[in-house]
């Protein structure tokens, strides 16, 4: 998707600004474990309630740090910073990731997303780098943040033949 009326200068412009802030996402109690199902990491401390209860500090399962992290791209596209002629947007890459609190079964996350630079890549190409927080609903510590990389490539004019 793209956001109408905003241009590859302008979001240059929006340098150092936040550039919005995703919807709340549940992370209960199915999804960790979908998560686990898929990547195998199925530690009890994820995925095992009854002890999670009885022995984890946290009295409940947690999100695994890597599912609070691929939630990132989901909350990115929410946000919608993509100029309005843009043809794709890749990740590149992630920078300085930093598991900072746990996620608890049931809790709510969501995203604030600043654009720290963007460069030129050639023409039509772009790399946005974009410092993201990801907070926890009613905890004072964030669960994650993260720089991520995004490359756009911009829809280019075709020429008249």
């Amino acid at each position: 998707m793209s956001r109408p009326g905003l241009t590859f200068e302008a979001l240059r412009a929006l340098v150092g600004q936040e550039l919005g802030v995703s919807n709340w996402i549940t992370v209960d109690q199915e999804k960790i474990d979908q998560f686990a199902d898929c990547t195998g990491d199925r530690q009890w401390i994820h995925v095992d309630p009854e002890r999670a209860r009885k022995e984890s500090p946290f009295r409940k399962p947690i999100a695994h740090g890597y599912l609070t992290l691929s939630l990132v791209s989901a909350m990115m596209l929410d946000i919608d910073m993509a100029p309005e002629n843009t043809q794709a947007a890749f990740v590149h890459g992630l920078d300085s990731v930093r598991f900072i609190a746990p996620v608890r079964s049931g809790a709510r996350v969501r995203m604030h997303c600043t654009l720290v630079s963007m460069e030129d890549r050639g023409p039509g190409q772009y790399l946005a780098r974009c410092a993201n927080v990801v907070e926890v609903e009613g905890d004072e510590r964030p669960a994650l943040t993260a720089e991520v990389l995004i490359v756009f490539y911009e829809r280019r004019k075709r020429q008249q033949v």
